[in-house]
């Protein structure tokens, strides 16, 4: 395979990005033809289309979605090089690559990380939120430091991470004063009313929560299934059913979606994970996060526990 040509790869990325190749002419000031030609030339080069038609517009195909990927990464480095050079190489900041499971609480996220952004060096912090087995597999090949879930690594996944526990909180239940008119104690308030909860793939407390329903005796309407966590509680903030969060975080969730919260189911307990790619962590940020959490020092009333 010839060398790549990165004048090639610009024109792919901003159509990609753009999802037009009209779009990405007029912001990359050239004619639809010149990006089109370059484009043609860039799969001769691979061997394989980067894009298909979809309707009047054009959508990725598989090699195209991991080129692009690599295309991100390659123009980032490009940036972060011109940054450095600029500042000069001693104010270059470390980095700490973050991966965030979509229905890990992000009041939780902040907790755990904000104190790396105060420590005394310089630290560029890079988020991508996404569900579990995607985060894995960028974690596998080193594109991630660190991903922070609600649950440990599932079994049989075909990686190399450990699981490094940071922590556990009871989870209480939270709703609108119009949907909870306190007339029932709590949980008998649940019964026979809506409820949203996490979706199947995003988190290990749906199934907890199931259970607990079901050794409760609780028959509940479940309203809705979320991936994002921030988006449950916006739905449950407007009314549209009961919804459950770390006991952890109440007082915030309370006063951010104006709830109140109706109850704390102290037997179910979530989770909160550090997963990284080596048993004994070798990042800097990442260590001061897992040893802070498992001293107790990031919150008061989260339970510590050893690694």
């Amino acid at each position: 395979m010839k060398r790549l040509n990165y004048k090639h790869l610009q024109y792919f990325h901003t159509v990609a990005e753009l999802a037009s190749v009209q779009a990405a002419a007029e912001k990359l000031n050239v004619t639809p033809q010149t990006i089109s030609g370059q484009l043609r030339t860039l799969e001769d080069e691979l061997g394989t289309p980067l894009f298909q038609k979809s309707g009047r517009g054009l959508e990725l195909t598989d090699t195209g979605r991991l080129v692009l990927d690599y295309s991100r990464d390659i123009f980032r480095l490009g940036d972060e090089l011109q940054e450095v050079l600029q500042l000069g190489v001693s104010l270059r900041p470390m980095e700490l690559r973050v991966g965030i499971v979509d229905a890990l609480p992000k009041s939780i996220a902040h907790k755990l990380l904000a104190p790396v952004l105060a420590s005394a060096e310089p630290m560029r912090l890079i988020c991508r939120e996404e569900q579990m087995t995607a985060l894995l597999g960028e974690l596998a090949v080193h594109r991630l430091d660190v991903v922070l879930a609600d649950s440990p690594m599932p079994a049989g996944m075909n990686v190399k991470c450990f699981n490094h526990l940071l922590g556990q909180s009871s989870i209480a239940c939270f709703a609108t004063s119009n949907l909870h008119n306190g007339n029932q104690s709590f949980p008998e308030c649940l019964n026979n009313s809506p409820v949203l909860l996490p979706t199947d793939s995003s988190s290990a407390l749906r199934t907890n929560l199931l259970s607990w329903f079901q050794r409760r005796e609780l028959t509940v309407r479940v309203a809705g299934e979320f991936d994002d966590s921030a988006l449950m509680k916006a739905f449950g903030s407007q009314g549209h059913g009961y919804f459950f969060a770390p006991a952890v975080i109440a007082d915030e969730i309370c006063q951010r979606y104006k709830v109140i919260k109706i109850g704390i189911i102290a037997e179910l307990k979530q989770e909160f994970y550090a997963i990284a790619a080596e048993r004994k962590v070798t990042h800097s940020a990442v260590r001061e996060m897992t040893e802070r959490a498992q001293s107790g020092r990031l919150w008061s009333d989260i339970t510590p526990q050893p690694d």
